[in-house]
């Protein structure tokens, strides 16, 4: 169990999962909390990274920061993908143990899995077959984000965890409409077809103003240059908002419908993880014994010796070899895309059209993880997905009024 007093940095605090962590911690008494806006401090800045571990010197980091986005933006920032996930990871990671920091806690993602990996997808199965393509640079940044926390476990005796959430969603999600993932993004657009249908302006103008569209260059063909906001014409909105597949009582969403997917309410996903950071070690999770007594053997007035090559656990055979340390997080249960939209739908009121344009990806076919693992760490889910999007309506609401 962290002291009280511990100095914990999140990394990501004003994000989906990372607010929720902070907001976990500091119900359980944890005052001592560091953040950063991506304005205060870039991650993917060496100097910059640097420069804050110097003045800050956490005791623990959360690692919840992440370039990330659903299919369609993966697709269009290939590049940014994989190189601002691993910038951050390195430049995190490694001042994490130059400053002595003395537990981490690395968020993943599930996509890491191979596409046709066994289902439900358990931690062995990673690296034993090609990853979806539409996700794959996203993947491969995670991939080595998590392998870099096992590697410093074994190579310094570290104690650095990788959780691997599954689909999460809730308050401060990302609602964007090109960027964001598949629940937030189907809610907003829902609603939004809703509105059109009953001529409700006033509230797609609030809703606009809120999140203005910034035109990719295909838009920009078609509606000109400029943000698309609730102060445009009522035509130039319609057409940004065609663009999305949003419509007068109908909405078209990408692919067939029939990729299964499993969703984490993203307060749960904290509780998860904070559970993880105050009762599990890395010792706990590879379940041998001895690598506490070979790790933490080799200590200096109570701190790892990082000098000392005793300390080091990828060179000692007697250990064999360890690998898929990481903790997937979930649910254990799963829908299809179409039951999804069928039950946003329903919360949201909306009676209108729902089609799929199935010549559109789907991205992976199925997506349900094994939380075994996760149990048998004392840990499961509260929030059921129909209570949830019941939830995420509510806050979307709210926030559009400034609540």
């Amino acid at each position: 169990m962290l002291d009280k007093n511990s100095k914990i940095y999140i990394a990501g605090h004003h994000g989906l999962v990372g607010s929720a962590i902070w907001n976990n911690l500091t119900q359980r008494g944890y005052k001592n909390l560091v953040g950063r806006s991506h304005k205060e401090l870039d991650l993917t800045d060496q100097y910059a990274v640097k420069k804050f571990f110097d003045k800050e010197c956490p005791d623990v980091v959360v690692l919840a920061a992440a370039f990330v986005g659903g299919i369609m933006a993966n697709s269009l920032y290939r590049a940014d993908f994989i190189m601002q996930n691993m910038k951050m990871q390195c430049n995190v990671i490694s001042n994490a143990y130059s400053h002595g920091v003395k537990k981490l806690l690395f968020l993943g993602s599930t996509c890491i899995y191979p596409k046709n990996a066994p289902q439900p997808m358990r931690e062995d199965a990673l690296l034993t077959s090609p990853l979806e393509y539409t996700n794959e640079e996203y993947a491969i940044a995670k991939i080595a984000g998590l392998k870099m926390c096992e590697s410093y476990n074994l190579q310094y005796g570290t104690n650095y965890i990788a959780v691997m959430p599954t689909n999460l969603y809730g308050p401060n999600d990302n609602f964007h409409l090109e960027n964001s993932h598949v629940l937030p993004a189907m809610m907003r657009k829902i609603y939004l077809a809703k509105l059109i249908h009953e001529s409700d302006w006033h509230n797609i103008e609030i809703d606009m103003n809120k999140r203005p569209v910034s035109p990719t260059d295909k838009l920009r063909a078609i509606i000109g240059e400029g943000n698309v906001d609730g102060s445009n014409s009522h035509e130039r909105i319609l057409k940004a908002l065609e663009f999305y597949g949003i419509y007068n009582n109908k909405v078209v969403l990408w692919g067939t419908g029939k990729p299964l997917r499993e969703f984490l309410w993203s307060n749960d996903m904290a509780d998860a993880s904070v559970h993880i950071l105050l009762h599990v070690d890395f010792k706990d999770i590879i379940g041998i014994e001895k690598y506490s007594s070979v790790f933490y053997g080799a200590k200096v007035d109570g701190a790892v010796d990082r000098n000392n090559s005793e300390g080091r656990g990828g060179a000692i055979p007697s250990l064999g070899e360890i690998r898929n340390c990481h903790i997937n997080v979930g649910t254990g249960k799963e829908l299809t895309i179409r039951q999804l939209s069928e039950l946003v739908s329903k919360t949201v009121e909306f009676n209108g059209i729902i089609e799929f344009d199935s010549s559109k990806p789907d991205g992976t076919p199925r997506k349900l993880i094994d939380v075994t693992k996760l149990h048998s760490l004392g840990w499961t889910h509260k929030v059921e997905i129909e209570e949830g999007i019941e939830k995420l309506y509510q806050w979307y609401k709210n926030d559009l009024k400034g609540k």
